[in-house]
């Protein structure tokens, strides 16, 4: 049955840490059964990497996605089986989109893992390591960071990339570009502007190439109206024809993530409690900044889990 008052948000690329989904794995069969799929669309055992790897490996982008999204897609298949409440509405943070998209019946997950680790591969090679960077800006108001940008660009590129929360938004482009970006927001009262560990400036027109490599990929690929409202990074709104999702995901590469209109979104359509879907819980903390009246869940441990299919029952 579906909870009205029930949201399911998927993370993107930095949730990801080796071990992660371990105890998941031992009480969820279909955790290993969603890794085992993966690994045979990528050619590579997905599961080993993530446990046995390094942090360095599965932070290459084009292992990054499809490892995240096989996280995210195989909690929504244990919640499913524990007899989960369906959410009215999900939404997914960047990469996370595709996760998303996949658990509302969009597009089948071995076509979402393709396309991922495609992505991953494009936008990796769409700048040179060490050209790019991201930096995150605390303390600042969007107004005032988007003026930083502007003020700091000098003919390059830098931009906001990622509206998180009140107060929190992330910058890229070029690297030099966003240095100065980071001193600018800084002269303008930023608490705080640092450097991400992130080797390419994602969600900037400098993507715009890798996002035209991958739309072929994407129009010959089936999409579906979802079975769940989807909202889309690209505006906050909820989209159902099939043509129209797949050119937000092309827009979605080099388009800004704005997340904080995705949760305000989905609090003005009446949810109240969220659900983080995948490793760690970047995403309920923030959607606790952005709305305090919302609970928000994590359910990567089975005890997680099990406490929020009780919590959330329809």
């Amino acid at each position: 049955m579906t909870n009205p008052a029930l949201a399911f948000v998927f993370p993107g690329q930095g949730s990801q840490q080796i071990g992660m989904l371990a105890d998941a794995a031992q009480a969820f069969p279909e955790v290993v059964a969603t890794f085992s799929e993966a690994s045979s669309v990528l050619g590579y055992d997905l599961w080993d990497l993530c446990q046995n790897g390094t942090q360095e490996e599965i932070n290459q982008t084009e292992r990054t996605q499809p490892l995240l999204l096989t996280s995210s897609v195989a909690l929504y298949r244990a919640w499913q089986a524990q007899g989960g409440a369906v959410p009215a509405t999900m939404a997914g943070h960047s990469l996370g989109e595709w996760s998303a998209l996949v658990c509302s019946g969009v597009l089948a997950f071995e076509d979402a893992v393709r396309l991922v680790r495609e992505r991953g591969r494009l936008m990796q090679e769409a700048v040179p390591a060490g050209e790019g960077a991201m930096a995150a800006v605390i303390g600042l108001d969007d107004q005032a960071v988007e003026a930083a940008c502007a003020e700091s660009a000098q003919g390059a590129v830098v931009s906001a990339v990622n509206y998180n929360s009140p107060g929190q938004v992330v910058i890229a482009g070029s690297a030099a570009a966003v240095e100065r970006a980071i001193e600018a927001c800084k002269s303008a009262g930023a608490k705080r502007a640092l450097p991400l560990p992130v080797s390419a400036p994602f969600h900037t027109e400098l993507m715009r190439p890798a996002a035209e490599k991958l739309a072929p990929q994407i129009e010959a690929t089936a999409f579906h109206a979802p079975e769940t409202p989807v909202i889309h990074n690209v505006h906050a709104k909820t989209e159902s024809d099939p043509a129209a999702i797949k050119a937000l995901m092309v827009e979605q590469i080099y388009s800004p993530v704005r997340w904080t209109e995705c949760v305000q979104a989905m609090a003005s359509s009446g949810t109240q409690q969220l659900v983080e879907c995948g490793p760690g819980k970047v995403l309920a903390g923030l959607a606790k900044r952005i709305d305090r009246s919302l609970s928000a869940f994590n359910i990567e441990k089975p005890e997680q889990l099990s406490d929020a299919v009780k919590a959330v029952a329809s």
